[in-house]
């Protein structure tokens, strides 16, 4: 019996829309897509030639349909298909896997309206173009992570979750109205209403153990996110300057970015780098030592102690490995 459920319709629909994406389509790769067997594929292929879609198959090869069959009038230039594949890998990188996997769907759908010599540029792009995941951004207990992120913040509906801050040991429950979502120094934040502290937070996304979805609509009205993100007072940033001998520039610029760059001027031989801090007494100080001896401090005077405290933490933790060092060497020689 033949099935007509609304589930094959849309395979057959989604069938017929890869078919355009390429120049030749294999049976085995329509069925592992969509987990069938091949004997439904091959049923699905006759439903699309029996509905007048011009197909041409051969034994061993694949399917491809006519050249020129197409679905008007969405037409790209070689640049803007070659945007795609940069797309493409940028959400397989940037994203959860559901909304990896929405995205790969609605490339298919792009790549159908593509000319056939515009389809094999896409498909050697493709292999040719990586890109390196440092770290999940999300848990993978929690595939849809952005689904329900996108839900709350469009329908306006609080969301619960188990989240595990870096201080804690154990993850807290918190319940939240998201006002955004935002990615900075290689992770996604969620900026948000947080009901347990009275007051926003920002939630790191690979630290969310389980997200829960509510029908509550939100207590508050909240601003766009960008105006939250920009009310970053003076009061709470230091303004930090430095020179820094040319010849290392290049090597900082890679990480500037995580301690508050604002700006660099050229003085010649040095350039001056400005930054807004947040914690120039640790984090910073930590990261100036690295260069120390090709830059100077020009403000504030603070970052200079802060620096000189921690070499005299360094040196006096030296000296005690080194009597330490001594201590057993001296047990070892009398055993």
């Amino acid at each position: 019996m033949q099935d007509d459920s609304p589930k094959r319709f849309d395979r057959i629909v989604a069938i017929f829309i890869q078919l355009q994406s390429k120049r030749i389509v294999k049976a085995q790769e329509l069925a592992d897509r969509f987990q069938v067997s091949l004997r439904t594929i091959y049923r699905d292929i006759r439903t699309l030639e029996a509905a007048g879609v011009p197909l041409y198959s051969e034994a061993g090869v694949g399917y491809s349909l006519v050249d020129g069959y197409r679905l008007p009038p969405i037409m790209f230039t070689k640049e803007e298909a070659g945007s795609f594949v940069a797309a493409e890998k940028l959400m397989q990188k940037f994203t959860d896997s559901e909304m990896g996997s929405h995205f790969s769907s609605a490339m298919y759908k792009i790549k159908s309206v593509l000319r056939g010599r515009e389809k094999d540029r896409l498909n050697l792009l493709e292999a040719h173009i990586l890109m390196q995941q440092d770290g999940d951004l999300f848990s993978k207990h929690i595939p849809d992570a952005l689904s329900k992120l996108f839900d709350s913040i469009s329908e306006q509906t609080q969301l619960i979750l188990s989240y595990q801050s870096f201080e804690a040991e154990f993850p807290s429950q918190r319940t939240i109205e998201p006002v955004g979502l935002f990615h900075e120094n290689e992770n996604w934040y969620i900026h948000a209403y947080c009901h347990l502290r009275a007051d926003y937070r920002q939630f790191r996304t690979d630290r969310i153990h389980k997200i829960t979805a509510t029908d509550v609509p939100f207590h508050k009205t909240h601003p766009p996110l960008e105006q939250h993100l920009n009310q970053k007072t003076e009061a709470v940033f230091t303004t930090v300057i430095i020179k820094v001998d040319k010849s290392i520039v290049k090597h900082l610029r890679g990480g500037r970015q995580y301690y508050g760059f604002v700006s660099e001027r050229d003085l010649g031989k040095t350039v001056e780098m400005t930054f807004h801090c947040k914690n120039f007494y640790d984090s910073f100080a930590r990261w100036y030592m690295m260069f120390a001896d090709y830059a100077e401090i020009i403000e504030p005077p603070q970052l200079k102690n802060a620096v000189a405290d921690l070499a005299a933490k360094i040196l006096e933790g030296n000296r005690d490995k080194k009597s330490f060092s001594n201590v057993v060497g001296s047990k070892n020689s009398i055993f």
